[in-house]
């Protein structure tokens, strides 16, 4: 079986978290596992804040959030710079 990156989204449920949802989604391959994490949860903040995020939406790839979400919303040219959508060697 092949490796496959973990990607988790944290989101509030704006409509800007789902549109990153739907980015990631679409840029992602099938090989990636998808997680929408609710921010509401506190064990979900306490998550986020332990790997620094401080806006949403956020995406982190295999535990380290993306730099394309340090500042700005992400998208498709970003999270495939940050390597989702690109396979694993």
């Amino acid at each position: 079986m092949s490796a496959r990156r973990k990607i988790e989204i944290f989101s509030v449920g704006c409509g800007a978290c789902d549109e990153a949802v739907a980015t990631v989604r679409r840029t992602a391959l099938a090989s990636c596992e998808i997680e929408v994490l609710d921010m509401h949860d506190p064990e979900v903040a306490a998550k986020a804040k332990s790997y620094g995020v401080r806006t949403v939406p956020a995406v982190a790839m295999d535990g380290r959030v993306a730099a394309c979400c340090a500042a700005a919303r992400p998208d498709e040219a970003s999270l495939r710079a940050a390597g989702i959508g690109i396979p694993l060697p």
